[in-house]
């Protein structure tokens, strides 16, 4: 069976019609998805030290839905504590523990083992 084709003026016609339709929509896309998902960007992961008996950097500064991870370069166990937000409980030497931050604001944290240990989380 034979096809039957259009003028190529009909044809382009139709398609810059189709085109026209279909572009406020692609524009409506972009400028409601598009930013969302820039802005919300991806987690980032963040590591703090522990050698020396301290907590290296010990303040951090992270985004909510960003991932800490701890670091036990230390020969002997520590933990990392804010009590009632996160509890590492015995982090073994070489060891790492990590948290992801939920909540927002600024939480404290202690190693339960050397209470002179201490550093700051801030989640924004």
């Amino acid at each position: 069976m034979a096809s039957i084709r259009l003028p190529a003026a009909r044809r382009d016609g139709r398609q810059k019609r189709r085109r026209l339709v279909l572009a406020p929509f692609v524009a409506l896309t972009l400028f409601f998805v598009l930013p969302g998902s820039i802005l919300a960007g991806k987690a980032a992961r963040h590591t703090v030290r522990i050698r020396g008996v301290k907590f290296e950097p010990d303040t951090i500064e992270v985004n909510r839905g960003d991932t800490i991870v701890w670091v036990n370069q230390d020969p002997y166990p520590h933990t990392v504590t804010a009590p009632g937000v996160f509890d590492s409980h015995s982090i073994p030497a070489g060891g790492k523990w990590q948290y992801v931050a939920r909540k927002a604001g600024d939480f404290s944290y202690v190693c339960t083992l050397h209470p002179n240990m201490k550093g700051m989380l801030g989640v924004k």
